[in-house]
Protein backbone atom coordinates (compact mmCIF):
# COMPACT_ATOMS: atom_id res chain seq x y z
CA UNK A 1 0.00 0.00 0.00
CA UNK A 2 1.64 2.91 -1.23
CA UNK A 3 2.38 6.05 1.35
CA UNK A 4 -0.14 8.78 1.62
CA UNK A 5 2.28 11.67 1.88
CA UNK A 6 -1.41 14.07 2.39
CA UNK A 7 -2.25 12.01 5.09
CA UNK A 8 -3.08 13.95 8.53
CA UNK A 9 -2.00 11.65 10.47
CA UNK A 10 1.58 11.50 8.47
CA UNK A 11 1.87 15.26 8.89
CA UNK A 12 1.48 15.98 12.69
CA UNK A 13 4.08 13.02 12.74
CA UNK A 14 6.31 15.42 10.53
CA UNK A 15 5.66 17.99 12.60
CA UNK A 16 6.45 16.28 15.34
CA UNK A 17 9.93 15.40 14.71
CA UNK A 18 10.52 18.69 13.01
CA UNK A 19 9.88 19.83 16.76
CA UNK A 20 12.12 17.61 18.43
CA UNK A 21 14.54 18.55 15.90
CA UNK A 22 13.23 22.20 16.52
CA UNK A 23 13.13 23.22 12.73
CA UNK A 24 10.00 25.61 13.40
CA UNK A 25 13.13 27.65 15.93
CA UNK A 26 16.20 28.36 13.66
CA UNK A 27 17.55 30.85 16.60
CA UNK A 28 19.44 27.97 18.20
CA UNK A 29 21.48 27.03 14.46
CA UNK A 30 21.77 30.98 14.05
CA UNK A 31 23.68 31.25 17.34
CA UNK A 32 25.47 28.46 16.25
CA UNK A 33 26.00 29.45 13.03
CA UNK A 34 27.60 32.94 12.87
CA UNK A 35 30.92 32.29 15.50
CA UNK A 36 31.54 29.00 12.92
CA UNK A 37 31.78 31.19 10.40
CA UNK A 38 33.69 33.56 12.24
CA UNK A 39 36.21 30.96 12.25
CA UNK A 40 35.81 29.65 8.92
CA UNK A 41 36.45 33.01 7.65
CA UNK A 42 39.80 34.28 9.43
CA UNK A 43 41.00 30.99 9.34
CA UNK A 44 40.36 31.14 5.38
CA UNK A 45 41.30 35.25 5.62
CA UNK A 46 38.20 35.36 3.45
CA UNK A 47 36.21 33.27 1.76
CA UNK A 48 36.83 30.09 3.06
CA UNK A 49 36.55 26.55 0.48
CA UNK A 50 33.27 25.88 -0.74
CA UNK A 51 33.53 22.32 0.91
CA UNK A 52 34.00 23.03 4.43
CA UNK A 53 31.11 25.91 3.66
CA UNK A 54 28.74 23.64 2.71
CA UNK A 55 30.22 20.90 5.44
CA UNK A 56 30.16 23.26 8.27
CA UNK A 57 26.63 25.00 7.02
CA UNK A 58 25.35 21.50 7.27
CA UNK A 59 26.82 20.22 10.03
CA UNK A 60 25.56 23.18 12.23
CA UNK A 61 21.95 22.51 11.30
CA UNK A 62 22.15 18.56 12.12
CA UNK A 63 24.45 18.83 15.64
CA UNK A 64 22.06 21.29 16.62
CA UNK A 65 18.86 19.41 15.72
CA UNK A 66 21.04 15.98 17.06
CA UNK A 67 21.59 18.25 20.87
CA UNK A 68 17.70 19.36 20.71
CA UNK A 69 16.68 15.90 20.79
CA UNK A 70 18.65 14.05 23.10
CA UNK A 71 17.87 17.39 25.43
CA UNK A 72 14.39 16.61 25.16
CA UNK A 73 15.07 12.48 25.87
CA UNK A 74 17.12 13.94 28.97
CA UNK A 75 14.33 16.70 30.11
CA UNK A 76 11.25 14.20 28.96
CA UNK A 77 10.35 14.06 32.43
CA UNK A 78 10.99 17.74 33.82
CA UNK A 79 9.42 19.34 30.55
CA UNK A 80 5.80 18.88 31.37
CA UNK A 81 6.52 20.86 34.25
CA UNK A 82 7.61 24.33 32.49
CA UNK A 83 5.79 26.61 30.68
CA UNK A 84 7.60 27.20 27.94
CA UNK A 85 8.13 23.01 27.38
CA UNK A 86 5.23 21.22 28.52
CA UNK A 87 3.80 21.33 24.38
CA UNK A 88 6.89 19.70 23.29
CA UNK A 89 6.34 16.90 21.57
CA UNK A 90 8.57 14.10 23.64
CA UNK A 91 6.94 15.87 26.95
CA UNK A 92 3.12 15.48 25.87
CA UNK A 93 3.92 11.55 24.47
CA UNK A 94 3.25 12.06 20.83
CA UNK A 95 6.96 11.16 20.37
CA UNK A 96 8.56 8.72 22.36
CA UNK A 97 12.25 8.31 24.63
CA UNK A 98 13.64 5.31 22.08
CA UNK A 99 12.74 7.79 18.19
CA UNK A 100 14.68 10.66 20.22
CA UNK A 101 17.31 8.54 20.83
CA UNK A 102 17.38 7.29 17.15
CA UNK A 103 17.06 11.02 15.89
CA UNK A 104 20.03 12.23 17.77
CA UNK A 105 22.49 9.27 16.71
CA UNK A 106 20.92 9.19 13.02
CA UNK A 107 21.87 13.05 13.36
CA UNK A 108 24.93 12.16 15.03
CA UNK A 109 26.23 9.57 12.85
CA UNK A 110 25.63 11.58 9.76
CA UNK A 111 27.47 14.49 11.24
CA UNK A 112 30.68 12.31 11.73
CA UNK A 113 30.39 10.88 8.23
CA UNK A 114 30.36 14.38 6.76
CA UNK A 115 33.87 14.67 8.84
CA UNK A 116 35.26 11.65 8.31
CA UNK A 117 34.99 11.93 4.15
CA UNK A 118 35.65 15.34 3.79
CA UNK A 119 37.87 16.96 6.39
CA UNK A 120 41.30 16.00 8.01
CA UNK A 121 42.29 13.59 10.92
CA UNK A 122 42.99 16.89 13.15
CA UNK A 123 38.96 17.73 12.56
CA UNK A 124 38.12 14.00 13.05
CA UNK A 125 39.63 13.77 16.39
CA UNK A 126 38.33 17.22 17.90
CA UNK A 127 34.92 15.97 16.30
CA UNK A 128 34.70 13.34 19.44
CA UNK A 129 34.66 15.93 21.96
CA UNK A 130 32.34 17.81 20.05
CA UNK A 131 29.41 14.48 20.13
CA UNK A 132 30.91 14.49 23.84
CA UNK A 133 30.01 18.25 24.60
CA UNK A 134 26.57 17.56 22.72
CA UNK A 135 25.47 14.60 24.77
CA UNK A 136 26.69 15.42 27.68
CA UNK A 137 25.20 18.62 28.22
CA UNK A 138 21.78 18.31 28.94
CA UNK A 139 22.08 16.33 31.71
CA UNK A 140 24.18 18.63 33.49
CA UNK A 141 21.31 20.71 34.83
CA UNK A 142 21.33 18.16 37.45
CA UNK A 143 23.94 18.04 38.51
CA UNK A 144 25.55 21.67 38.60
CA UNK A 145 24.47 25.07 38.61
CA UNK A 146 26.28 25.64 35.45
CA UNK A 147 25.24 23.57 32.39
CA UNK A 148 25.55 27.25 30.29
CA UNK A 149 28.94 26.37 30.79
CA UNK A 150 28.99 23.33 29.01
CA UNK A 151 26.61 24.49 26.70
CA UNK A 152 29.18 26.94 25.72
CA UNK A 153 31.67 24.61 24.88
CA UNK A 154 29.30 22.55 22.90
CA UNK A 155 28.34 25.47 20.91
CA UNK A 156 32.16 26.53 20.63
CA UNK A 157 33.89 23.40 19.58
CA UNK A 158 32.71 24.07 15.85
CA UNK A 159 35.56 26.85 16.22
CA UNK A 160 38.39 24.99 16.38
CA UNK A 161 37.05 22.11 14.54
CA UNK A 162 36.43 24.73 11.68
CA UNK A 163 39.83 26.07 11.79
CA UNK A 164 41.79 22.57 11.70
CA UNK A 165 39.68 21.85 8.51
CA UNK A 166 40.94 25.08 6.98
CA UNK A 167 44.18 24.79 7.92
CA UNK A 168 45.24 21.73 9.07
CA UNK A 169 46.02 23.05 12.65
CA UNK A 170 45.01 25.54 15.89
CA UNK A 171 46.34 28.30 16.28
CA UNK A 172 45.65 31.22 19.43
CA UNK A 173 43.52 33.16 17.51
CA UNK A 174 41.05 29.56 17.18
CA UNK A 175 41.09 29.47 20.83
CA UNK A 176 40.50 33.06 21.85
CA UNK A 177 37.35 32.96 19.32
CA UNK A 178 36.28 29.96 21.32
CA UNK A 179 36.61 31.75 24.54
CA UNK A 180 35.08 34.65 23.42
CA UNK A 181 32.55 32.54 21.91
CA UNK A 182 31.85 30.31 25.25
CA UNK A 183 31.47 32.98 27.73
CA UNK A 184 29.00 34.82 25.21
CA UNK A 185 27.02 31.47 25.16
CA UNK A 186 26.63 31.76 28.93
CA UNK A 187 26.14 34.94 28.95
CA UNK A 188 22.95 34.66 26.32
CA UNK A 189 21.91 31.34 27.77
CA UNK A 190 21.26 32.37 31.02
CA UNK A 191 18.70 35.08 29.69
CA UNK A 192 17.26 32.36 28.13
CA UNK A 193 17.19 30.33 31.52
CA UNK A 194 15.68 33.26 33.34
CA UNK A 195 12.68 32.63 30.82
CA UNK A 196 12.00 29.45 32.81
CA UNK A 197 13.90 30.52 36.52
CA UNK A 198 10.52 30.14 38.63
CA UNK A 199 9.81 26.98 37.42
CA UNK A 200 13.10 25.62 37.31
CA UNK A 201 13.31 26.35 41.03
CA UNK A 202 10.31 24.29 41.79
CA UNK A 203 11.08 21.23 40.25
CA UNK A 204 15.10 21.43 41.44
CA UNK A 205 16.43 21.99 37.65
CA UNK A 206 19.95 23.98 37.70
CA UNK A 207 20.93 26.54 36.02
CA UNK A 208 23.50 29.83 35.73
CA UNK A 209 19.90 31.80 35.87
CA UNK A 210 19.41 30.54 39.91
CA UNK A 211 23.35 30.81 40.93
CA UNK A 212 23.54 34.12 39.41
CA UNK A 213 19.99 35.77 41.22
CA UNK A 214 19.88 38.88 41.67
CA UNK A 215 23.29 39.59 40.20
CA UNK A 216 22.05 38.11 37.19
CA UNK A 217 21.94 40.94 34.77
CA UNK A 218 25.37 42.68 36.46
CA UNK A 219 27.16 39.37 35.26
CA UNK A 220 25.72 38.82 32.33
CA UNK A 221 27.25 42.81 31.35
CA UNK A 222 30.27 41.52 32.80
CA UNK A 223 30.64 38.44 30.76
CA UNK A 224 29.50 40.64 27.30
CA UNK A 225 32.07 43.42 28.18
CA UNK A 226 34.54 40.27 28.25
CA UNK A 227 33.40 38.88 24.87
CA UNK A 228 33.98 42.19 23.19
CA UNK A 229 37.36 42.84 24.78
CA UNK A 230 37.92 39.30 23.48
CA UNK A 231 37.03 40.03 19.90
CA UNK A 232 38.84 43.15 19.93
CA UNK A 233 41.85 41.28 21.23
CA UNK A 234 41.47 38.61 18.12
CA UNK A 235 41.16 41.97 15.55
CA UNK A 236 44.51 43.37 16.99
CA UNK A 237 46.36 39.89 16.33
CA UNK A 238 44.61 39.36 13.26
CA UNK A 239 45.22 42.58 12.47
CA UNK A 240 42.00 43.06 11.13
CA UNK A 241 39.98 46.94 10.19
CA UNK A 242 37.49 49.49 10.63
CA UNK A 243 34.68 46.84 9.60
CA UNK A 244 35.81 44.25 11.73
CA UNK A 245 35.88 46.40 14.41
CA UNK A 246 32.22 48.32 13.63
CA UNK A 247 30.61 44.97 13.67
CA UNK A 248 32.06 44.55 17.06
CA UNK A 249 30.64 47.70 18.11
CA UNK A 250 27.20 47.14 16.97
CA UNK A 251 27.62 43.43 19.10
CA UNK A 252 28.73 45.69 22.05
CA UNK A 253 25.44 48.19 21.13
CA UNK A 254 23.20 45.37 21.17
CA UNK A 255 24.28 43.75 24.24
CA UNK A 256 23.00 47.19 25.81
CA UNK A 257 19.50 46.82 24.29
CA UNK A 258 19.86 43.30 25.72
CA UNK A 259 19.80 44.40 29.08
CA UNK A 260 17.38 47.22 28.55
CA UNK A 261 14.99 44.52 27.56
CA UNK A 262 15.75 42.57 30.43
CA UNK A 263 15.62 45.30 32.81
CA UNK A 264 12.83 43.95 34.96
CA UNK A 265 13.34 39.98 34.63
CA UNK A 266 10.20 38.98 33.20
CA UNK A 267 9.64 36.43 31.04
CA UNK A 268 8.89 38.50 27.41
CA UNK A 269 11.71 40.73 27.65
CA UNK A 270 14.60 38.11 29.05
CA UNK A 271 13.29 36.00 25.61
CA UNK A 272 13.89 38.61 23.82
CA UNK A 273 16.90 39.47 24.84
CA UNK A 274 18.20 36.48 23.83
CA UNK A 275 16.85 36.37 20.40
CA UNK A 276 18.84 39.77 19.73
CA UNK A 277 21.98 37.70 20.42
CA UNK A 278 21.25 36.28 16.81
CA UNK A 279 21.77 40.00 15.40
CA UNK A 280 25.20 40.19 17.69
CA UNK A 281 26.54 37.10 15.75
CA UNK A 282 25.47 38.20 12.41
CA UNK A 283 26.89 41.79 13.53
CA UNK A 284 30.55 40.24 14.01
CA UNK A 285 30.61 38.10 11.33
CA UNK A 286 29.27 40.59 8.57
CA UNK A 287 31.92 43.33 9.99
CA UNK A 288 34.36 40.06 9.53
CA UNK A 289 33.85 39.06 6.52
CA UNK A 290 33.43 42.47 4.72
CA UNK A 291 37.17 43.51 6.54
CA UNK A 292 38.58 40.37 4.86
CA UNK A 293 37.09 41.01 1.59
CA UNK A 294 38.15 44.77 1.10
Amino acid sequence: MPLDITSPALKSRLSDYAKLMRIDRPIGTLLLLWPTYWALWLAAGGLPSISNLIIFTLGVFLMRAAGCAINDFADRKVDGHVKRTKERPLAAGRIDAREAVAVFLTLALVSFLMVVLFTNTLTLYLSFGGLALAFCYPFMKRFTHLPQLVLGAAFSWAIPMAWAAETGELARLAWLLFTANLLWTVAYDTFYAMVDRDDDLKIGVKSTAILFGDSDRVIIATLQALVVLILVMVGVQAKLGAFFYLGTVVMACLFVYQQHLARNRDRDGCFKAFLNNNWAGFSVFAGLALDLAF
